[in-house]
């Protein structure tokens, strides 16, 4: 059964995905969930440029928080994004050569 889902949605859902350090933080709490200082000293990065981006990935859905006494921890918010991430690897593993030499995709950091 194919659900109605606008093209519009869609394409802002696959926005969520759509930077590296997004991608570096659904990767970092694929298998357990960490605080924000837990993924900055992880990722080697910003907290400010973190935290935004835990932010749009918390508003697309893609990413939970759980309050634990003043802390956050954050996961992904269900199976299926996991399951998603894991099939964008195995994806990515056979056609990773023809990505890699694409001149038509625009990367944005």
């Amino acid at each position: 059964m194919l659900k109605n889902i606008d093209i519009d949605t869609k394409v802002k859902f696959l926005q969520g995905f759509a930077h590296k350090i997004r991608i570096q933080i659904l990767e970092s709490i694929k298998q357990q969930e960490k605080t924000v200082s837990e993924i900055v000293s992880e990722l080697d990065g910003n907290q400010s440029s973190i935290s935004q981006h835990i932010s749009c990935l918390k508003g697309c859905g893609l990413i939970v928080g759980r309050q634990e006494g003043k802390y956050i921890f954050y996961s992904l918010s269900n199976q299926k994004v996991r399951d998603l991430l894991t099939i964008f690897d195995d994806v990515l593993e056979e056609v990773q050569d023809d990505v890699a030499n694409c001149q038509n995709i625009i990367i944005k950091e």
